[in-house]
């Protein structure tokens, strides 16, 4: 959320009051149409098919469906907390998360290059819908920004400011994360409150705020905290890019033992019993089968014939 910010702020800071205005009214509506594919649509239609045709139990269902409809790893681990899934569930759904980002990250910029190039900002928002990843979906926006200004500079002789494509992906992104505490909120009531509910037992506000996920308080808090500055403080945004680099050492470490201790405590024989191939085949199904090509023709509709402002234009 911070790095996203960041970005936003920074895109937005280098350009006319009227540009901001038409980027963000179309961003805008392409993230609320985001929200309400990935949250009402995609999350349904995974776990219909986790459920129904590989047989998951909820427990494994849930975290996947949001591992791979809302934002990945904060999602998943969200819904593990949410429900009160076992922590191996959300880890192995987040280690699926990570692996096929990776793959959308050195597949789909390249595919955006090739058919997208005369439409950068649908480009730009596809990555934020079909990568799952915050880091990869921004990371994917920068790399699509970087080939598709190469290609419409040396075909079309379109030279596009830089920082709109990417900043389309971070944006839409943000939308979609935004929502994890409010989708968190939901399914600890709807576990606590219908599906684990014993007879005669009354839902008490203290269960619901037992299973929330309270990550997601410290996202929104600095998010907004990064946000005030920007807007109240411009002049401290270059600081805060250089803090958030030398904090981003420190993440990457953390990130890096964590999925390491993971590996070492994790009875792989025991998740294969379990069904973590057949939880990679759900993962492969949903993303590849319907998932990119719905955020692509989402992305399609809201951001066709959006270009970026030229420089020098």
């Amino acid at each position: 959320y911070v790095k996203t910010a960041i970005v936003i702020l920074g895109g937005a800071l280098g350009v006319t009051a009227a540009e901001q205005v038409a980027l963000a009214t179309s961003v805008m509506f392409q993230g609320l149409c985001a929200i309400l594919v990935a949250y009402l649509i995609f999350w349904a239609v995974v776990y219909l098919v986790a459920r129904k045709y590989f047989r998951f139990s909820r427990e494994w269902a849930a975290p996947l469906a949001s591992g791979i409809s809302i934002c990945g790893v904060s999602a998943a681990i969200a819904t593990g907390s949410a429900i009160k899934a076992r922590p191996v569930v959300p880890v192995m759904v987040s280690s699926l998360v990570v692996i096929f980002a990776v793959v959308e990250l050195l597949i789909l910029p390249f595919m955006a290059q090739g058919f997208l190039f005369q439409e950068p900002m649908v480009a730009g928002a596809w990555m934020g819908l079909a990568v799952k990843t915050d880091g990869a979906a921004v990371a994917s926006g920068a790399i699509t920004e970087s080939l598709i200004r190469a290609k419409a500079q040396a075909v079309q002789g379109l030279n596009y400011q830089p920082g709109w494509i990417m900043g389309a992906s971070a944006t839409v992104k943000v939308f979609i994360d935004a929502f994890i505490g409010v989708w968190a909120f939901i399914l600890a009531w709807l576990w606590s409150a219908k599906i684990e509910r014993r007879s005669g037992e009354k839902v008490r506000a203290a269960q619901i705020w037992e299973r929330f996920p309270k990550f997601i308080l410290g996202y929104m808090a600095t998010f907004f905290l990064i946000l005030a500055v920007g807007a109240l403080l411009p002049a401290q945004i270059a600081q805060t890019k250089a803090a958030m680099g030398e904090a981003n050492v420190f993440r990457g470490i953390f990130f890096v033992m964590t999925f390491f201790t993971i590996g070492v405590v994790s009875n792989f024989r025991k998740l294969w019993e379990e069904g973590i191939g057949r939880l990679a085949l759900v993962y492969i199904l949903c993303l590849f089968g319907f998932i990119i090509w719905v955020g692509l023709a989402i992305s399609w509709v809201f951001f066709h014939g959006v270009k970026p402002p030229l420089i020098g234009g």
